[in-house]
């Protein structure tokens, strides 16, 4: 009973995954199939794309659901941190048509005043220390601009 149980929920766990990737919009998928490549590129390895992969959120604050890719959390059966490194993982915040790719340790996302500000944890030379040093990127996305604007390079 219990491996029916089991298969059950593996399937309808496997099922949701799928029908979310139906709504990744193309930088998305582009970036994944990319990933793909490279991976297969390195001793003939397979790319494994968990649920978690992608993240809808909020990141730009206009109240519509943009789609964060995290290459960290994908896995290449051939090389294990094809995506990452001292620095962080690659991580793609798509906003409409717009995709700007970080290294990053770690995101959130928070409401300061009226501002939605997308908080990105980055390797400490950015603040002038080394990667043991604690720092972080703030930004806040400009609709006109169609682009993220802060402090950091």
């Amino acid at each position: 009973m219990r491996r029916v149980i089991s298969a059950a929920a593996f399937i309808l766990i496997s099922t949701e995954a799928l029908v979310a990737q139906d709504d990744w919009p193309a930088p998305v998928t582009e970036a994944i199939e990319t990933a793909r490549a490279e991976c297969a590129g390195f001793e003939n390895g397979t790319l494994d794309v968990p649920w978690n992969a992608v993240t809808r959120s909020d990141v730009s604050g206009d109240g519509q659901i943009d789609h964060v890719l995290d290459l960290g959390r994908l896995a290449c059966s051939s090389m294990a941190s094809m995506y990452c490194g001292t620095g962080g993982c690659s991580v793609y915040f798509v906003v409409e048509d717009t995709t700007t790719e970080r290294l990053s340790k770690g995101w959130s996302v928070e409401r300061l005043g009226p501002m939605t500000v997308l908080l990105n944890q980055i390797h400490g030379a950015n603040c002038g220390g080394t990667n043991l040093n604690p720092c972080v990127e703030a930004m806040v996305w400009d609709a006109e601009e169609k682009r993220f604007f802060t402090l950091a390079k």
